[in-house]
């Protein structure tokens, strides 16, 4: 049996989005530590459509040969590891007189969510690789 058939496809999106919920973190920390920088406008990382677009398979975004000399990418578009996001800037309603955009409240909620997010993502990956050396210890 080759290892990536250990490896259910749980574990692969469980594992896409702890990545993808770090580098959303990331983001919101830095909006936090310029919301006096002026001008500054606060950015996330939209992943979650392209993430669950992948997890049906479906090739949203996906490259299409325009030419037959072209190499297909077959398998690799739309698939949960191909998932990457997009950075976008998520300005606040009222910037201040400084042009800064930062909300501190709705950026310290966008952090709380993503934290518990990456915590419950953390949780579930643990419980299956517990799961897994379960089943490795049956089998001696």
């Amino acid at each position: 049996m080759p290892v990536d058939g250990l490896f259910s496809s749980t574990i692969t999106i469980l594992d896409k989005s702890i990545d993808l919920r770090v580098r959303q973190q990331n983001l919101l920390s830095a909006n936090l530590a310029n919301a006096e920088t002026p001008k500054y406008i606060p950015k996330s990382l939209s992943f979650e459509e392209e993430l669950q677009s992948a997890v049906k398979g479906e090739n949203k975004g996906a490259p299409t040969l325009t030419n037959p000399r072209h190499i297909p990418l077959k398998g690799l578009a739309g698939k949960v590891e191909a998932v990457t996001g997009k950075v976008i800037e998520t300005p606040a309603r009222t910037p201040g007189n400084d042009g800064n955009a930062v909300e501190l409240e709705t950026e310290m909620g966008r952090l709380a969510e993503n934290q518990i997010m990456y915590n419950a993502s953390v949780q579930i990956l643990s419980k299956k690789f517990e799961g897994l050396k379960s089943a490795i210890r049956e089998g001696k």
